[in-house]
């Protein structure tokens, strides 16, 4: 009589240290798969960089994330479901037909509390560890159950193309690019980034998505200098100029010659007039064209990140913007870019009449109608578009589809918008609210 007993006990602590061993599985598959899923790529390979294997094998395994995925739930399924088998096994020979119902909820606790909550917890508060530490395992896991995943995937394909939907397995999840911004936004958003830092980094990343007309000085502002003008006037203009470099133009400003540099036009009227030791000759017989630079010409088309590696590369810093008829339309400077990254630059030689935004007494801001629309929403932290339009007057005309008159007032994408001052057709300071 002791003897179906003593097999009874055997078979009911196997069966449970089986258990056991399942909730450890399930819970190395869940915590394997937040970490993996969890874990920066950009950490990872920096870790892998330095040597970290782990590392390594968990930015392998995690290039086909489908597979993955699949392996991984292909595994916790088949441990879970067959701790719940053996559970209610157990409860059912002691308890009789109500076992199934404990061992329903005795498996629930135990599943959420041990192999999901508690492991998940920990991989998604150390993932890049995590996931070096699961990387060998979950390959070899990850091999092996590779035939009955691809057999899943292409059910599963084939499932969801009847309902039109077509899965592109080259395509990422969340863009790299998008990725950066969205964890930039969030890290500003609490605090954990600064303003200025976002700005600086978001800034070098639309580079390649604006083109230089968008930030390029236009044509009415371009101080030019006539190539026939008399020397001493053109001496007199480039140390007045708060610019090093200015255009040269022949007949009409559209014809544009060449590129003066005061600091070789001073070398080369000090080297025309004579040293100390030498005769002074005659200024009037200086010809201005003989040290200026020929101009560089670009389409308004390029992008900013493009124009940037030119100016580089041809090491000039300056360049004139014509449409695609040739026609001036502005010029832009390297540093014009660089201020898209780090903000506005400016020296002691700058000149100006303010800021071109600045706080009204009532809480309105004051606002220069040349001011980029970009840089309004970098200052304020506004999200007015800027696909129809680059200025804030641009803004203003577009919308309201006409050359407003001074005092006119308008609303539109949540402000309020009123034309303070007009200089011809030109929307020179506009005074904007928040609705």
């Amino acid at each position: 009589m002791d003897a179906p007993a003593t097999t009874l006990d055997a078979a009911f602590w196997i069966t449970a240290g089986a258990i056991l061993c399942l909730l450890v599985l399930s819970g190395f598959f869940s915590g394997s798969e937040t970490a993996l899923t969890a874990a920066s790529r950009g950490k990872l390979r920096s870790k892998a960089d330095r040597g970290s294997r782990g590392a390594e094998r968990a930015l392998k395994i995690t290039e086909d994330s489908e597979r993955l995925i699949g392996s991984v739930l292909l595994g916790n399924n088949l441990v879970n479901i067959l701790a719940t088998s053996l559970a209610t096994a157990i409860f059912t020979r002691a308890f009789g037909e109500s076992g199934v119902a404990l061992a329903t909820l005795v498996m629930t606790l135990l599943v959420l509390i041990f192999a999901e909550v508690l492991p998940k917890t920990y991989a998604i508060t150390n993932s890049e560890t995590a996931a070096s530490f699961v990387a060998a395992p979950i390959s070899v896991i990850v091999t092996l159950f590779s035939p009955i995943v691809s057999a899943v995937r292409w059910l599963v394909r084939r499932v969801l193309s009847l309902f039109g939907v077509q899965i592109d397995p080259d395509s990422n999840v969340l863009a790299l690019r998008e990725e950066i911004e969205g964890a930039l936004q969030l890290g500003h958003s609490e605090g954990v980034v600064e303003k200025e830092d976002r700005d600086r980094i978001l800034g070098a990343l639309d580079l390649a998505d604006r083109t230089v007309e968008e930030i390029m000085l236009h044509r009415s502002g371009i101080e030019m200098i006539d190539s026939e003008a008399d020397p001493d006037q053109i001496l007199r203009q480039c140390l007045e100029s708060p610019h090093t470099r200015l255009p040269l133009y022949k007949g009409e400003q559209e014809n544009v010659v060449g590129i003066i540099h005061a600091k070789e036009l001073l070398r080369a009227i000090y080297q025309h007039r004579g040293t100390p030791e030498t005769e002074a000759t005659d200024l009037a017989a200086f010809e201005v064209m003989d040290v200026a630079m020929p101009p560089y010409f670009i389409p308004e088309t390029t992008t900013l990140d493009d124009q940037m590696r030119q100016f580089l590369r041809r090491h000039t810093h300056f360049a004139l913007v014509v449409d695609e008829y040739g026609a001036l339309q502005g010029l832009i400077t390297l540093e014009d870019i660089l201020e898209e990254i780090v903000g506005e630059i400016t020296d002691e030689f700058d000149q100006g009449d303010g800021l071109p935004i600045a706080r009204a007494d009532d809480g309105a801001y004051l606002v220069d109608g040349a001011m980029t629309i970009r840089d309004l929403n970098r200052a304020n932290d506004w999200s007015l578009p800027d696909e129809e339009a680059n200025t804030v007057a641009g803004l203003v005309i577009h919308e309201a589809q006409m050359i407003p008159t001074e005092g006119q007032v308008f609303s539109f994408h949540g402000f309020r918008f009123e034309v303070v001052e007009k200089e011809q057709n030109r929307l020179s300071r506009l005074k904007i609210r928040a609705l």
